[in-house]
């Protein structure tokens, strides 16, 4: 109880070619996949409303291409299917415009989400307006997942305890007797959690990985949430996170052991867990467990490991007193090191 308290601009066309990509453009480490987001914020393209159906697809199509890590088809094609969502809740009226208020609610969850992982300023800006959308979408699920969004972005700034306060209230209003909100509500606690641990309030990080903990024993696991899962091996994954974020990792290394990263439904998950757990790794001075980790999140998501964050942890095992072989070539190889 007393856890309880702390609480037509984008056409059809693309969102196929979003189904089919690939991964051949990972193989440009220099490329920011999120350099066109902040035009498209503030100077959006041309686009007419469309079908609520084919909306929906699209924004399933973008869905798709985060959750496998195709972080460069994902920037191509969010500024037209944030003009199309934009252009179509804006010519709806009643509950097609609540619809169409999701749907774009979603685009710009994605946005924030591509943004944050690039370390984009745009991302305050896509958070802000998710949700506003998903508060007029008038569902509570949208309404959590942008919440969660605008905290990360609340906590890379630095403002952690804002963070948490928001995540805490937001999750406190969902209902956790229906599955879905209960999940969503489970994704907003580890967020704070984790929110909480890099601002070094141990209790509070510890309090709301516990909670969260409780939730997925009491409750079915529901997959499919739109960017994460609430589910036993997320709750591991950021307790990790938050046991490094505290400075205790080696309380993490019982946790990943038990950890099957290889269950888990999603690349771009599989390699969040990867660097985790390089990370664990990496405060615990063990190089070459770190450089095994790296590959793991190469493999599973090439684009991934070019992020601005993997190329910081690979530069730093680079140039730190360990000599892991290969490690040189994985480098250059993404970007973290000059060819």
């Amino acid at each position: 109880m007393r856890r309880r308290k702390l609480l037509t601009g984008a056409l059809a066309a693309g969102a196929t070619a979003i189904v089919g990509a690939g991964t051949a453009s990972a193989a440009t480490p220099s490329g920011d996949p999120a350099a066109g987001l902040e035009e498209a914020l503030f100077r959006p393209p041309a686009a007419q409303p469309v079908p609520l159906t084919l909306l929906t697809a699209q924004t399933a199509a973008a869905r798709r291409a985060f959750r496998a890590a195709h972080y460069t088809d994902l920037g191509q094609a969010l500024p037209g299917l944030l003009a199309t969502a934009a252009a179509t809740r804006n010519a709806a009226t009643g509950r097609a415009r609540q619809q169409a208020s999701g749907a774009l609610a979603r685009a710009y969850v994605l946005t924030a989400e591509l943004a944050s992982k690039q370390h984009s300023d745009a991302a305050w800006v896509a958070a802000d307006r998710a949700l506003l959308a998903a508060r007029e979408s008038g569902t509570p699920v949208p309404v959590g997942e942008a919440s969660r969004v605008l905290a990360i972005t609340m906590r890379r700034s630095g403002r952690w305890s804002s963070a948490v306060h928001l995540l805490t209230r937001e999750a406190a209003e969902l209902d956790a007797a229906e599955e879905r909100t209960a999940a969503v509500r489970t994704t907003l606690l580890l967020t704070a959690a984790y929110s909480a641990a890099t601002g070094g309030d141990r209790s509070a990080a510890l309090a709301l990985l516990d909670e969260a903990e409780e939730d997925v024993e009491r409750l079915p696991e529901v997959p499919g949430l739109f960017t994460v899962e609430a589910t036993r091996a997320q709750v591991d994954i950021y307790r990790i996170g938050a046991l490094n974020a505290l400075g205790i990792p080696d309380m993490g290394v019982k946790v990943a052991a038990g950890l099957n990263v290889n269950h888990m439904p999603t690349e771009e998950r599989r390699a969040r867990a990867w660097t985790d757990i390089g990370r664990m790794w990496h405060a615990l001075g063990d190089g070459t467990q770190t450089f095994a980790a790296l590959r793991q999140v190469e493999l599973e998501a090439p684009q991934e490991v070019r992020r601005p964050a993997l190329r910081a942890l690979t530069s730093d095992l680079l140039y730190g007193p360990a000599r892991v072989q290969g490690l040189r070539e994985f480098a250059v190889r993404t970007g973290a090191l000059a060819a």
